[in-house]
């Protein structure tokens, strides 16, 4: 299993934070989703607009043909190139560790 941080450095406005979602919902997702072995996304977010997304694959390869589908994609009607600079930097790593959390413990 690999991991996959993408960053978004702050501040980022309104008009850029929606812009983002709307892109992530309507163009990204549907890229990522078409990649087999993606297992799941975690978009974090602060209230200055910066974001990190964390992604899950099973492995380092279906990280990379995501990242190649995503890039691969045309903006729609509508999308503003210069409200989506794009990610301020990727990392991968593989997965050290998962611990599964059950609940209080007494």
């Amino acid at each position: 299993m690999y991991a996959q941080l993408t960053y978004f450095d702050g501040p980022r406005g309104p008009e850029q934070l929606a812009a983002a979602d709307f892109a992530a919902r309507e163009r990204i997702a549907p890229a990522a989703e078409s990649v087999p072995g993606n297992i799941r996304t975690y978009v974090l977010r602060r209230d200055d607009g910066a974001e990190i997304v964390v992604s899950i694959a099973e492995s380092e390869q279906a990280l990379i043909d995501t990242q190649k589908a995503i890039m691969s994609t045309r903006l729609l009607p509508g999308e503003d190139a210069a409200l989506l600079p794009g990610a301020d930097r990727v990392e991968i790593y593989p997965v050290h560790q998962v611990v599964e959390h059950t609940g209080a413990r007494s």
